[in-house]
């Protein structure tokens, strides 16, 4: 679920927005965003309020809202956006099917307004909340304001939950079904198993299980078994008749001519030790997985070594006879 917070200037939002970061929700802040923008030119920013005036003039008034898209569109999590002070802001985050804005409205006294001095940027402002979905009284203290963010987001999961829209998958959501659909190729199933490198949002090279070119598959003379008697005594079993998805990936590359350096690979699960040591010297920086891997553990520390980025979506092992 993503909220996005909007009201004047002194009605609380950095509050509410500390107390939903608190509460699991990642920020993202304006000045984020000015400061990424600002890299990206190559340049350093002032860190005053005149950057996003910059960025506004050139990209026009809708760009925080269409660059923390970009963000919230990757990851499935929940996300707090603010400040939303632009009506044009509004928009793309509502291409987000759980997107909601909230105005955080507080008397003028308590904010300590200053007239005249902050007109032209309170007649902005004041467009921007008719966007809202819902409005939060910051008046009391700061523990009841608590318990009224609390109902809030209890109220809004509700509403999110009726919503009928279709939300597109994040890119590794996309990437991982696609990894779904190459595995019904392996042959192997013990683990039909698969991946895809990726970079820049680019498939280069998919690999699935299976034997060398030529050579019959397990699904049609069985399994080639070995035993390995590990440091701690305990025996695990493993089939060698197939190359791992991994390997099949690499060299797949090898022979087309395919850069795959600097790519992400997506896979079913952790990949072994010996696929783990190919794609560091592939150059692979990120592996995305669904499954955790029962032999994996000198793989998440070759890969922590070498600075290679793991990430599993879950924490369920993978579960196969002879395991």
């Amino acid at each position: 679920m993503i909220i996005g917070l909007t009201g004047h200037e002194g009605a609380g939002k950095e509050t509410v927005a500390q107390y939903l970061n608190d509460n699991g929700f990642s920020p993202i802040t304006a000045s984020d965003i000015v400061k990424y923008e600002f890299m990206r030119k190559g340049l350093k920013p002032k860190k005053s309020k005149k950057d996003i005036d910059v960025l506004r003039s050139e990209f026009g008034n809708g760009l925080l809202g269409e660059r923390a898209f970009e963000i919230v569109e990757e990851k499935e999590e929940d996300y707090v956006i603010y400040p939303i002070t632009h009506p044009e802001e509004v928009a793309p985050l509502r291409k987000h099917g759980h997107f909601f804005l909230v105005e955080i409205r507080a008397p003028a006294k308590a904010r300590g307004r200053r007239i005249g001095k902050q007109a032209g940027v309170d007649d902005v402002v004041k467009q921007t909340v008719k966007f809202a979905d819902c409005v939060v009284g910051n008046v009391g203290t700061e523990m009841q304001l608590r318990k009224k963010i609390d109902k809030l987001t209890s109220d809004l999961r509700k509403k999110a939950a009726k919503r009928h829209v279709y939300v597109r998958p994040t890119w590794d959501e996309y990437f991982m079904g696609i990894v779904d659909a190459t595995s019904k190729r392996a042959t192997c199933d013990r683990g039909r198993t698969a991946v895809v490198i990726v970079r820049d949002r680019m498939i280069l090279t998919t690999g699935y299980v299976g034997s060398p070119i030529g050579q019959p598959h397990c699904d049609e003379v069985g399994h080639q078994m070995k035993k390995l008697i590990h440091e701690d005594g305990h025996e695990s079993q493993h089939c060698v008749r197939t190359i791992h998805g991994e390997v099949n990936a690499i060299a797949l590359a090898a022979r087309k001519g395919i850069a795959i350096d600097g790519a992400t690979l997506y896979c079913k699960l952790e990949p072994c030790y010996t696929c783990a040591k190919m794609l560091i010297n592939a150059g692979i920086k990120r592996v995305v997985c669904r499954k955790r891997y029962h032999a994996a553990q000198d793989t998440r520390e070759l890969f922590a070594k070498a600075g290679v980025v793991l990430e599993c979506l879950t924490d369920e092992l993978e579960v196969y006879k002879n395991q």
